[in-house]
This record gives C-alpha cells, sequence and structure tokens, in this order.
C-alpha cells in the first residue's frame, strides 16, 4: 500500500519536470557546442553542405549560404544529424556525364576527352588522376563518366565544371564526334496523309 505525495511536494515535483524540460535544449546546445569545439572538426570559413561557416558560438552556430543569407542553426542539429565538410582538404572530386553517338569509337572518343580535360584551368592533373570510364549503353547514346580533381570550394568546382564541359564540347565538335542527344520516334496507328506544296502553284 502507497502513501499520497504531499501537495506542496508534488508541486516541487512537477516544477522541476517543467524547468528540466525548458532547459533541455539550452543545455543540450550548450554540451553539444562545447564537444563541437574541442573536437576541431569544422574552421571558419569551412563550407558545409554548399554553406559556409561564418562564426561559431557556444550556442548556436551562424552559417552563411552561399548567396549570403546567415541561418542560425542549434549546435544539437550539427552533432546529432551526418555532416559534410566540403572543403576539409583542399581538393576533391568532380565528375560529368558526356554520352557520343554509338557510330562514334569508343577508345577515341575517351582520348579526347581526356586531352580536353588535361588542358582545363582549375583541373589539378599534376598528381591527381584523370578517369573517364564508358559508363552505360543508354538509349541515344554511349555515356562516359567524366572525373577530374578541382578545389574544394563550391566556386572552385563550378568554375572547374564549366571550363572541363566547354573544352569537351569544343574537343569533340573538332574532332568531328557526334555529342547525340535524345530523339523521339513517332508512331500513328492510321496512315497520315502528306500533302506537298508545289512552290510554282
Amino acid at each position: 500500500m502507497g502513501s499520497l505525495v504531499p501537495k506542496r511536494n508534488l508541486a516541487h515535483l512537477i516544477g522541476s519536470v517543467v524547468i528540466g524540460f525548458a532547459f533541455k535544449d539550452i543545455f543540450e546546445n550548450f554540451l553539444a557546442g562545447i564537444i563541437i569545439l574541442l573536437r576541431c572538426d569544422m574552421r571558419i570559413g569551412d563550407y558545409i553542405e554548399c554553406e559556409g561557416i561564418e562564426d561559431i558560438l557556444v550556442r548556436e552556430p551562424h552559417i552563411r549560404l552561399t548567396d549570403d543569407q546567415v541561418v542560425t542553426v542549434p549546435n544539437s542539429m550539427l552533432f546529432k544529424n551526418p555532416l559534410r565538410i566540403l572543403t576539409d582538404r583542399s581538393h576533391r572530386r568532380t565528375t560529368i556525364i558526356c554520352g557520343v553517338a554509338y557510330g562514334e569509337d569508343v577508345d577515341e572518343a575517351r582520348d579526347v576527352i581526356r586531352a580536353a580535360v588535361k588542358d582545363c584551368p582549375g583541373a589539378l592533373t599534376d598528381n591527381k588522376p584523370i578517369q573517364i570510364f564508358a559508363q552505360e549503353l543508354a538509349d541515344s547514346s554511349i555515356n562516359f563518366e567524366v572525373t577530374w580533381w578541382t578545389g574544394s570550394s563550391p566556386l572552385d568546382v563550378r568554375q572547374s565544371r564549366d571550363a572541363v564541359v566547354a573544352a569537351v564540347k569544343k574537343a569533340l565538335d573538332n574532332a568531328g564526334i557526334e555529342i547525340l542527344f535524345p530523339h523521339r520516334a513517332l508512331t500513328f496507328g492510321d496512315a497520315v496523309p502528306v500533302r506537298l506544296s508545289n512552290p510554282d502553284n
């Protein structure tokens, strides 16, 4: 047989629970902020999922987006969830897909693409490999996976990708290799009459 809890003790208990819930997020974010600072995974100026760290406070870090807006994020969100630090190293790998027509020579197309990427500004080719693989026999083209290394910031990647796409397009055109785009064939259940106009009439 149990005994009743005095009303005063019950009020203290309820008050403690309410206060605990009220300060739960504050303590959680405070502790997460201390752990983040001690781990030193992130540095001011790092890019996280295309967002740059502007400042790290013990309570809440300020995240500056690439469009120059600032977002305040709780420390616990960065601590609990998977986090990609894009600029942890000075370089990272970049990939595009390039398709050529089925009638083209695969080895020749690969060599032309490789030479184009090698001469591109922003492509780190001294100690980093350029990898080009025939990826798939697609509906209308043979697709190559073209991979090279660039600087690690989002701007480095965009500038390098822009240069590589333009250089590969120009090199394939100069080599007479067709870059195929999707074609669509239309079929009709009934015969479609065709009327030819006579320019003399």
